[in-house]
């Protein structure tokens, strides 16, 4: 779950908070697939966490090709099937 700060001068009642009444200068969180829904608000809302899949937590690894892999690959793979075959 990432937080937000919510920046606003008057209290909120925040409907997919579970109609949470929220107060100025108070952090909540949300869920991590709304984070940039609050994140956008800047009048109104303060990144405080940012979600996990942000930060490289919980998240698939990144792979980077510089090209010459996916080359080495495909001949290895083509030269298993002639031999296969």
């Amino acid at each position: 779950m990432a937080r937000v700060r919510f920046i606003g001068s008057e209290p909120v009642t925040v409907p997919e908070l579970g109609s949470r009444t929220v107060h100025p200068d108070e952090i909540v969180e949300v869920p991590d697939d709304r984070f940039e829904g609050y994140a956008c608000q800047t009048s109104l809302w303060e990144p405080v966490e940012e979600p996990s899949s942000y930060r490289g937590e919980d998240g698939p690894e990144a792979v980077s090709f510089t090209g010459t892999e996916a080359v080495a690959a495909k001949k290895t793979a083509a030269k298993s099937a002639v031999k296969e075959g």
